[in-house]
């Protein structure tokens, strides 16, 4: 591996794995653990992971997203349940917003056969999903194309969606704490949840709980904004507390 792909490689692995040894690194990559510890220095001076005794962990603040590629292979098995989940609350009738993110796509799975459904969503890959299911209403908001994301952003796509009465909007999100509520490390993407906060009469956060903890450079929204948070079971049961005493309905799945 040339060195920018072992550093992709290492922020890949501590985003799955949460924390990651040196010496572990150093096998899986064929490198020699001064190699590694370069590696690890340089991301840390771009401020994406933290060293510890022996290895590395992901920084708090999260300055960059995965792309999507490499986002939909992390955690897959929380996603699938969490999309099942989410699923279920969709009522016959009604107009979903499906946010854009890899949790989000498997609530379109989990819903391409339902029928009497109306689909909004800024998001490409969705789209294409249930694009030959004519059963469902779809529309997509357009926009500035996020490469990165197969996704629309920025205020073009802010303005479709404060023309719309959404019933539920499954929001997804890379980071978000009770400190600062919801975050992205891109500016653009504010703009488009912000406008789902403010005409959607459901609002839920989707997500798996390794993007609890972390918080981006943007703030969305605080979680008392949102009326409820789907979450794996593994997020700890004192944030679960806080979370439910502060009003929010916590949906916990159990995988």
């Amino acid at each position: 591996m040339i060195p920018s792909e072992r550093r992709d490689f290492i922020y890949r692995h501590v985003h799955e794995y949460q924390l990651a040894a040196i010496p572990a690194l150093a096998e899986l990559m064929s490198v020699s653990h001064m190699t590694v510890r370069r590696d690890i220095r340089v991301l840390e001076e771009q401020g994406k992971v933290v060293s510890v005794s022996g290895g590395v962990r992901l920084s708090d603040t999260l300055r960059q997203e995965l792309a999507y590629s490499e986002k939909a292979r992390l955690h897959h098995r929380h996603k699938c349940e969490i999309g099942k989940y989410a699923a279920s609350l969709v009522e016959d009738g009604q107009v979903v917003y499906l946010d854009a993110g890899t949790t989000t796509f498997e609530i379109a799975r989990s819903l391409a056969e339902r029928f009497n459904l109306t689909i909004v969503t800024n998001d490409f890959s969705i789209i294409q999903h249930l694009m030959n299911k004519p059963q469902l209403n779809l529309f997509h908001t357009g926009g500035q194309v996020d490469q990165r994301n197969y996704s629309c952003v920025g205020n073009s796509a802010a303005m479709l969606l404060r023309t719309l009465n959404i019933d539920i909007a499954f929001i997804s999100t890379s980071s978000w704490d009770l400190a600062h509520g919801v975050s992205t490390p891109h500016e653009e993407k504010v703009l488009v949840k912000q406008a789902l906060l403010e005409v959607a009469r459901r609002r839920v956060l989707v997500s798996d709980s390794s993007k609890f903890g972390k918080y981006g450079m943007f703030r969305v929204c605080p979680l008392e904004a949102l009326d409820d948070i789907l979450c794996d079971a593994a997020l700890p049961p004192a944030v679960q507390q806080q979370l439910r005493e502060r009003g929010l309905h916590l949906h916990s799945i159990t995988l």
